[in-house]
């Protein structure tokens, strides 16, 4: 995979094994969920949500899958699973925590809702 290049979503979700593109396709379902005007894209070879600037990335690794960037406000919830500053890494061994990520992604957009119109 590291010499591909993805276009898409469903391009890159559909180039890993069963068991993670399963994965990968309930975060990208909460991402749509909580910020539906969000537009899909492909950044760094990996999957992202924009409105107003990056809401999140998401990927798919051979023990987990990550999360960036890690939202400020969610340090507590995220403690478990931090690596490094901003990475969010949940191993496959453990459920999504669905309702957490739906929440970053919601306090995201109103954060860069705020950021747009504060510039104006």
């Amino acid at each position: 995979m590291d010499n591909v290049k993805f276009k898409t979503v469903d391009e890159y979700i559909d180039s890993f094994p069963e068991a993670i593109k399963t994965r990968l396709k309930q975060v990208r379902a909460t991402i749509k969920k909580a910020a539906p005007k969000a537009e899909e894209a492909i950044s760094y070879n990996i999957a992202g949500y924009k409105q107003n600037g990056v809401l999140i990335y998401f990927s798919g690794n051979k023990k987990h899958t990550g999360l960036y960037p890690m939202p400020a406000g969610f340090e507590k919830e995220l403690k478990r699973y931090a690596s490094g500053r901003s990475t969010i890494k949940i191993p496959h061994t453990e459920p999504l925590p669905l309702k957490l990520i739906a929440d970053m992604v919601k306090y995201k957009v109103i954060k860069n809702k705020e950021a747009a119109t504060a510039g104006k």
